[in-house]
């Protein structure tokens, strides 16, 4: 008898421990995912006077195989310019992280990320979305188009997994969305800006030659990354935490094909995922808006949970007034290794730039960040403002800050407790199951075989 209670006891604990650690990994996903929710929250939160902007899906798009992770069709929202903006456009390509893994994707493709039945159906435009001149001065009359991320590759994979039915097929969604927005007007553009943030603002770097070699020369068109500068650092404890990552997204969802070859040539896939990596042979003109303790990066690159077992650095995650000294000057040395990669793409007249010390992310779809009466500055001038200067041409723009904590500008992100279910770690933690308790109550049984249970058990 007491065989088989091991032998049922092995079992029960390996799938026990199999369900737990299920678990464990459900709620890291669910915990990422709050995570970009809340770096979001000011960009889709609706106020008083918001303009909500409809979704349009994309009609033909899955015909062409142009299909978010769980195969829905792809949608952006469009906001039609007026006057002197009326044959000017602006994209806006949506962030959100990437899925690198199986398990990932699906997880993905039940959320708005990666599928468009989950997504708004209205959407709030603010910040350089806005319509409001006093809100957002250079772009608030122009065609204003807000395009869904939904592959968790920053628009540029291409293959699929049958088994899971996922699709990852950013490249397509991106070509299919040029093909419908150009159908729609935008192939009179008299002039153009592609933007994008965080994962988006990666994508706007990806793709930012492709998108101006879709209009004439005689058309003006550039592009703006806002939080895309994702840098190849190694976090608090040494490891390669976001490397390590973008590895099994570019080999998961076929993105090494749609990599320019100008770097590929030289590189491995993975390291031309990479903005550093990428910016110095876009053709294009390029606006690098980044803070240089960006908010996620710390979060989730810098210093990952995984790596910080024992929670030593958690104070410092959550609320960047609690890191010490020694922590501190780690997070300088980010900075430096940001200003490092961007110094020979600061060295054309057509690039700009706008790297402020803050622990911020994603500043140009946030109204209290791009443009209002006490949002970041540098030199005394405003986000919105620095990127209309280089847009238009009417300065050169490469505004770098002073160190941490010089300016007192910034609007810091804390964290509180909105990220605490992240710090996850399978060998400290204890999570109670049924399957838990049946382990417990067999460990009793054998161990204490003469307990007072009602019954007696066998011995062999």
């Amino acid at each position: 008898m007491k065989r088989v209670l091991i032998w049922v006891l092995s079992l029960w604990s390996v799938v026990g421990i199999g369900w737990s650690r299920s678990e464990d990994g459900l709620q890291e996903l669910k915990a990422k995912d709050r995570l970009l929710s809340f770096l979001e929250k000011d960009a889709v939160s609706p106020g008083a006077n918001s303009l909500m902007i409809p979704l349009t899906l994309i009609q033909g798009a899955a015909s062409k195989g142009a299909v978010c992770l769980d195969g829905t069709p792809p949608g952006y929202h469009l906001d039609r310019g007026f006057r002197s903006g009326s044959n000017s456009w602006l994209i806006q390509l949506e962030g959100g992280g990437w899925c690198n893994t199986i398990r990932s994707c699906v997880f993905r493709k039940t959320t708005r990320r990666g599928s468009s039945k989950f997504m708004e159906k209205r959407l709030n435009f603010t910040g350089i979305l806005s319509n409001k001149a006093e809100e957002n001065p250079d772009f608030y009359n122009w065609n204003r188009v807000k395009l869904r991320y939904c592959d968790g590759a920053s628009f540029s994979g291409e293959g699929q997994n049958e088994a899971n039915q996922l699709y990852f097929r950013g490249q397509r969604i991106w070509s299919t969305a040029m093909e419908e927005l150009m159908a729609k007007g935008m192939r009179n553009a008299e002039q153009a800006l592609l933007s994008g943030c965080s994962a988006g603002g990666l994508a706007s770097i990806l793709h930012c030659d492709e998108f101006k070699d879709l209009f004439p020369s005689t058309t003006k068109v550039k592009c703006l990354s806002d939080a895309g500068l994702f840098l190849d650092a190694t976090n608090m404890a040494g490891g390669h935490t976001l490397r390590d990552m973008y590895r099994g997204m570019v080999t998961l969802q076929g993105v090494q094909k749609n990599l320019p070859n100008t770097c590929t040539s030289q590189m491995d896939p993975t390291s031309c995922f990479f903005p550093q990596n990428l910016i110095a042979n876009i053709q294009s003109p390029l606006f690098l808006l980044n803070a240089a303790y960006d908010a996620w990066q710390v979060q989730e690159s810098l210093i990952p949970s995984s790596a910080d077992p024992h929670g030593f650095w958690r104070d410092c995650k959550m609320d960047h007034s609690h890191c010490n000294s020694s922590q501190m000057l780690f997070l300088q040395d980010f900075r430096n290794q940001m200003l490092s990669a961007i110094n020979g793409f600061s060295m054309s007249n057509q690039n700009g730039l706008f790297i402020n010390s803050c622990f911020a992310h994603c500043q140009s779809e946030r109204q209290d960040t791009w443009y209002a009466n006490d949002s970041p500055r540098i030199g005394n001038k405003a986000i919105a403002a620095s990127v209309g200067d280089w847009f238009f041409d009417r300065t050169a723009t490469k505004a770098i800050d002073c160190p941490y904590p010089c300016d007192n500008t910034c609007h810091n992100l804390i964290f509180n407790d909105v990220t605490s279910t992240i710090t996850i770690s399978e060998s400290t933690r204890l999570t109670f199951t049924p399957l838990n308790l049946l382990n417990a109550f067999l460990i009793t049984l054998i161990c204490v075989p003469n307990a007072s249970w009602g019954f007696s058990l066998d011995r062999d």
